[in-house]
């Protein structure tokens, strides 16, 4: 999330030639051209590269201690609610986010095993919640894709939308958080607790629904999705039937502020 605290630079705030729309913005959408998102399910090499991603991010970072398998694996993989995604820049693996939906169906996520005194009595009163967990960028191609936060990040938003959740969970580092309030709306809930796999403490925070996603429409052009591509994203599919690879729809639909 570093290369996130320096929206500034990157024009976040500085308007376009286009009404309504950043530069930023625009400079996103344009860097999305290249970008393809992949639903990896059900084993194969993607999945593999995931995990061996997941590796080297977390080992760097120091929030891992070092493995022989050089992966990062955990129970959460083949539950029927969990979708692991991989984003590809121009055919390279640049970054993953993996998204439980909980729900009073099925609550399973991580989030829950690490806070289930705040998230357990909210599920069972009915509230759901998009928990995205295991996100994980490149480290060489994170130096010159700056935006790579906002582009993976933008799977669990457009999920919560897709789901129509309470909210949007982030089980995230202290130093991250301004990124989340100010990108997410995100709001404090928890602070301090161990995660699994993890050697350093997370905060839980939430974005509350709809307002995630409204806010973030309204502010970055590159939010914005079609019905279909949302169903691509998150929708029920057979193995044999749906499409490997999905292309960000941001691009082809109108935008004002």
């Amino acid at each position: 999330m570093r290369a996130a605290a320096e929206h500034s630079a990157l024009g976040e705030e500085e308007t376009s030639g286009d009404p309504g729309m950043t530069a930023f913005s625009r400079n996103v959408l344009k860097m999305m051209e290249k970008i393809e998102y992949r639903r990896c399910e059900g084993g194969g090499e993607d999945l593999e590269d995931i995990f061996r991603l997941r590796y080297n991010s977390y080992l760097s970072a120091g929030m891992i201690k070092s493995d022989v398998s050089r992966m990062v694996i955990d129970a959460y993989e083949d539950l029927p609610t969990t979708i692991t995604y991989g984003v590809y820049y121009d055919g390279n693996l640049v970054s993953t986010v993996r998204i439980q939906h909980a729900s009073r169906e099925d609550p399973r996520c991580p989030s829950l095993k690490v806070f289930g005194d705040i998230i357990e009595p909210r599920i069972a009163a009915g509230e759901s919640f998009i928990d995205p967990s295991r996100f994980a960028a490149d480290l060489e191609w994170s130096a010159s894709l700056k935006v790579l936060p906002y582009i993976t990040l933008r799977l669990p938003m457009l999920a919560c939308r897709y789901f129509k959740t309470s909210a949007c969970l982030q089980a995230i580092k202290g130093e991250h958080a301004a990124f989340y309030k100010r990108v997410f709306v995100a709001e404090p809930l928890v602070q301090g607790r161990m995660y699994p796999g993890l050697t350093c403490p997370v905060d839980l925070w939430q974005s509350p629904s709809p307002l995630v996603w409204q806010q973030g429409i309204r502010r970055f052009a590159f939010f914005r999705a079609n019905p279909m591509e949302e169903r691509m994203l998150f929708g029920k599919r057979s193995l044999e039937n749906a499409p490997l690879t999905i292309l960000p729809t941001a691009k082809y639909l109108s935008y004002a502020a």
